[in-house]
């Protein structure tokens, strides 16, 4: 299957073994992907200008935009989960941490091990997320700190996708009709 995975001025994307990006995904450039990492339809990881850097079993959901400022770096830890249609921009986010679908994390942000942003949050410039809290609202503001059964559904939900990272490149075939 193709990926859309793109060498930019001598700068070539390092994709981890079992990562699955879909085809109408788009990685460009200065780019570091761990293991078994899914990159979902209509995703843009751009290392254009800055360095990305994501860990291993991460998620990345359909039409995530990851990007970093010129001469900086995003870094995405190990199992994080971002939702479908969530902005990550020139900012550091945490082991474990969950970014909800339509949420947006700016520059010079940090979100800690196990933090969560809440569906359509915005987490500001120079924001922080501290360690097992989660935030929501714009801007986005704490209103709890999570739980043992918080992080055991959720560790149920971050298996769903490193999974499909390893079926897919078997499963999945492109239909030119339908039967």
């Amino acid at each position: 299957m193709d990926m859309g995975v793109y060498e930019f001025e001598g700068r070539i994307p390092k994709i981890g073994e079992g990562t699955f990006v879909f085809e109408t995904a788009t990685v460009v450039g200065d780019v570091t992907i761990g293991k078994d990492v899914y990159i979902g339809p209509g995703a843009v990881v751009r290392g254009d200008y800055g360095k990305i850097i994501i860990g291993d079993r991460t998620s990345i959901e359909e039409n995530v935009v990851i990007h970093a400022r010129p001469g900086d770096q995003t870094v995405i830890g190990n199992d994080v989960t971002l939702g479908h249609g969530c902005v990550i921009h020139n900012c550091t986010i945490g082991d474990l941490a969950v970014i909800g679908m339509g949420s947006v994390v700016t520059d010079f942000s940090v979100i800690g091990r196990w933090g969560v942003v809440a569906e359509g949050a915005v987490v500001k410039i120079n924001g922080v997320v501290e360690e097992k809290t989660i935030v929501a609202g714009i801007p986005a503001k704490p209103i709890k700190k999570i739980d043992d059964e918080f992080k055991k559904t959720w560790l149920d939900f971050k298996a769903i996708y490193p999974d499909l990272a390893h079926r897919y490149p078997k499963g999945l075939k492109r239909l030119d009709r339908t039967p």
